[in-house]
């Protein structure tokens, strides 16, 4: 098992590669990625290239302890020591019940999950004791200091649970809570509506991983408008010099053609058009959303799997108008014959 180096986006969010989503591994697996991936986050940080070739293509090997470039084969370092458990797990199960230590650190925790919790359930059968019961309390009140440990706290959870409702996985929430740390430090919180803030820091980092939610999903699950949502992103885009690529359509095809019920066939022909509508520069000037839209519906006729514009509309939130526009405009320039 050779883990590939990624090169990471230098946003000056964090060190750690938070890009694996929960339970993708094959459970048998385990405790091989586990190790594998912190030796990976310790030497990276160490050794950014070969010394021979300055090739940053350097692979870790597990079996052998090494890890070696893969350009020129030098070792680059050997003998590495296993960080993993000296035990074997082959299911979550058995993970949680063998695991001496608690939950890793996660930045969506005010405390980085690094503090002490006291129960308030009892133990063994026995009743709560007063004790136990009068250190929650002081546990509890103890936990968030300030008011401003408190804001810190409500912005978490906001985003948590933006989060949930829009489906988004462990490492988008890990990067908006750093995001919104580095904005704290800066003092750019101060003074402004904290739901405003916090849903254009999900929105930010969704783009920044490749899986952009729409402004007006993002307004659905805020509590503030779409208009403060582009007022907050303008402001923390500028404030953290964050350089956002523009959202390709490519990026929407998926999400839409799963919300319609369409197949991989009419997936990949909407890609094949905006690709060709990109190489032609048909879409500049034009929203993303427009041209996927467009896009899904002269795929899903072409594979004889007709949506009406209404149906497109709904789900992608374009207006018809737009869409039989963007699908008249590419139907013409790419010479596609389209027979509703």
């Amino acid at each position: 098992m050779q883990p590939m180096v990624e090169e990471k986006q230098d946003v000056d969010v964090e060190e750690k590669d938070f890009e694996r989503f929960e339970g993708e591994e094959d459970s048998e697996d385990i405790e091989e990625t586990t190790v594998i991936e912190r030796s990976k986050e310790r030497l990276y940080r160490e050794i950014k290239e070969c010394p021979e070739c300055h090739s940053r293509d350097l692979v870790l090997d597990p079996e052998r302890a090494e890890l070696y470039c893969n350009e020129c084969g030098l070792v680059i370092e050997e003998d590495i020591v296993d960080l993993g458990p000296e035990w074997r797990a082959f299911d979550f199960e058995q993970v949680s019940k063998r695991a001496r230590v608690g939950a890793p650190m996660t930045y969506r925790i005010h405390d980085k999950g690094l503090s002490t919790l006291i129960d308030w359930s009892a133990t063994e059968g026995k009743a709560i004791s007063s004790e136990q019961h009068r250190l929650k309390k002081w546990q509890q009140r103890m936990h968030v200091t300030n008011t401003s440990e408190r804001s810190f706290v409500f912005a978490l959870s906001e985003m948590d649970r933006m989060a949930s409702a829009l489906g988004l996985p462990t490492n988008i929430r890990e990067t908006a809570a750093m995001l919104y740390r580095k904005a704290m430090k800066k003092g750019l919180i101060r003074g402004r509506s904290i739901e405003g803030i916090t849903t254009a820091i999900l929105y930010i980092a969704c783009r920044l991983h490749g899986v952009p939610r729409t402004l007006d999903e993002m307004a659905e699950v805020s509590r503030v408008s779409q208009k403060e949502i582009s007022r907050s992103y303008r402001f923390l885009s500028r404030e953290l010099d964050l350089k956002l690529q523009p959202t390709s359509p490519i990026d929407f095809v998926p999400r839409f053609c799963s919300k319609l019920g369409l197949d991989g066939e009419v997936e990949a022909k909407a890609i094949e058009i905006i690709k060709e509508a990109q190489e032609k520069e048909l879409t500049n000037g034009r929203g993303p959303i427009g041209i996927a839209a467009a896009a899904i519906y002269i795929a899903a006729i072409l594979c004889g799997k007709h949506k009406t514009q209404k149906e497109v509309s709904e789900v992608t939130g374009v207006t018809e108008v737009t869409i039989r526009n963007r699908y008249k405009e590419l139907a013409e320039e790419l010479d596609i014959e389209v027979i509703l």
